[in-house]
């Protein structure tokens, strides 16, 4: 579903990304990890066409996305959940999926007279995602947890075919971040996910396999428990190993 070969981006005289190789299956749980500045939001904003690739090639689904903008790839079934909330504070927790919901025919219609069929998605997703009567509530008067609950909302309205996680837990309580990996866990495998995260336990819970970014460059890949036994993934992120 994804391949990623030889990604590079420069910002100036850093290089970002530095000649990555990434290949996903399609309804795979891809985790990508490793220590800030590694390249992993940087991986996504190049992947999503908000920062355009210094060189390599992408694909998803087959379809080269190299000169395709953010909203071509978006119609291509590529959606992101953003580790800041990007919600329409003003509008209610139903009003932000519908906007999702109605964009998908093409350009958005206003809110005024959405079809009852519309509606129903907008409440079908919001009760996906725990939030079922909560569609009235405005996003502002949301709690962080709800927000992000919601934001996971928009993304999914938009039934994409991959879902790119971008610390998803970020900012959350013990029960909260508990709350949104059961979500995750609970979408369907059709979907391909992948997931930037720094909770351990939560990446472990969610990946079917991960790869771990040091300085733009992948330096392993595996399953959780191939990773956790990685001496140099221990060295550069998970900690020292301890000889016994």
């Amino acid at each position: 579903m994804i391949e990623i070969r030889e990604l590079r981006r420069d910002f100036g005289g850093i290089r970002a990304l530095a000649g990555v190789d990434l290949r996903v299956e399609a309804g795979e749980r891809r985790a990508v990890i490793g220590p800030n500045g590694a390249g992993k939001t940087t991986l996504f904003n190049v992947l999503t066409g908000e920062l355009p690739a210094t060189g390599g090639t992408m694909r998803l689904g087959g379809t080269n996305l190299d000169s395709l903008t953010t909203w071509q790839r978006a119609r291509l079934g590529l959606a992101r959940m953003y580790q800041r909330n990007e919600l329409f504070n003003p509008l209610s927790a139903r009003e932000n999926v519908l906007l999702s919901i109605t964009s998908l025919g093409g350009a958005y219609r206003p809110l005024r007279s959405p079809t009852s069929a519309e509606v129903a998605g907008a409440e079908a997703v919001l009760a996906q995602v725990g939030l079922e009567g909560r569609g009235a509530v405005p996003a502002r008067a949301l709690s962080h947890g709800e927000r992000r609950q919601l934001e996971l909302a928009l993304a999914l309205a938009r039934r994409p075919r991959v879902l790119l996680l971008d610390e998803p837990t970020a900012g959350m309580s013990p029960a909260e971040t508990q709350r949104i990996a059961a979500l995750i866990a609970a979408l369907d495998r059709s979907l391909t996910l992948l997931i930037v995260e720094h909770d351990m336990d939560v990446v472990f819970r969610l990946a079917d396999r991960l790869t771990v970014l040091h300085e733009g460059r992948a330096i392993a890949e595996g399953t959780p428990d191939e990773i956790r036994s990685d001496r140099q993934v221990h060295d550069v992120y998970l900690g020292k190993v301890v000889e016994s």
